[in-house]
């Protein structure tokens, strides 16, 4: 288990009071490694209180550039940052934030075939991505790697939390939740728009959600899905059944390329 220094014991001194996470659970946080899926507007607060809460280290997977209209939800960004990288902006600002965390810029989009490259290796995965398509992909990559996935999702005033884990006998993975793999539409937020703040409390949730699960605290949320209604200010919560037919989970999954691909 890795040790704390003496900066560290200061800095997260209000966490290691906590009974449900002491010393432990930061501990298990200092060595956990997670690869966050998308630096928009859910991967950038997740990544803020990922790298505020001493995760150990955090890759950040996008090949996007920040733009003016990101700046309304993207906020680890400012206008010096427009035209750079995402990936490098974030990690320069999270390593201002928290120097104890290793960051691991990728400027690449995920595809079929980086996926299992990218993701192996970590303890978790956030994925806050806008793509039906790379949903899948990270999904499939997730069950066939063995690892946990927290996905999140927004859309205008709304958005909704899971915590997957597909790779075990009766956990549902995302594909579960979805359905059948077919072809459908992408909506994004240049489509329907999206409230800043609706991001910020996902990505939250995100965040919490990771950290409930690298250190065991509270009730496992694994097969829930958590639906928040911002014009009401209402969150309710789903549960998720495994499918025993999905193509993903349901079956035996290495690291084919088809499984990845599915």
């Amino acid at each position: 288990m890795a040790d704390l220094s003496d900066a560290e014991l200061d800095r997260y001194a209000r966490q290691l009071i906590l009974k449900e996470l002491g010393g432990a659970g930061q501990q298990r946080l200092k060595a956990a490694r997670v690869a966050l899926v998308g630096m928009g507007g859910l991967g950038c607060p997740a990544a803020l209180y990922l790298a505020a809460a001493g995760v150990g280290a955090l890759t950040l997977i996008d090949d996007d550039v920040v733009s003016l209209d990101n700046l309304q939800r993207q906020i680890l960004y400012t206008v010096d940052d427009i035209g750079r990288p995402k990936v490098e902006a974030a990690a320069a600002r999270l390593a201002a934030l928290n120097p104890h965390v290793a960051l691991h810029p990728v400027a690449a989009r995920l595809d079929t075939d980086n996926a299992p490259s990218l993701l192996e290796g970590h303890d978790l995965i956030l994925d806050g991505s806008d793509s039906f398509a790379t949903r899948l992909r990270v999904n499939a990559a997730a069950v066939a790697l063995g690892i946990p996935l927290v996905s999140g999702a927004i859309g205008a005033f709304d958005g909704q939390v899971a915590v997957f884990a597909g790779h075990l006998p009766q956990a549902p993975c995302y594909q579960c939740f979805t359905g059948p793999a077919i072809d459908r539409p992408g909506v994004s937020c240049a489509d329907q728009g999206v409230l800043g703040p609706t991001a910020g409390i996902i990505g939250a949730f995100m965040a919490q959600e990771a950290l409930r699960a690298l250190t065991g605290f509270g009730a496992g949320q694994t097969g829930q899905l958590m639906i928040h209604d911002g014009l009401s200010g209402r969150m309710r919560r789903a549960a998720c059944p495994k499918d025993p037919g999905c193509s993903v989970c349901g079956a035996a999954c290495g690291l084919s390329g088809a499984a990845i691909s599915r």
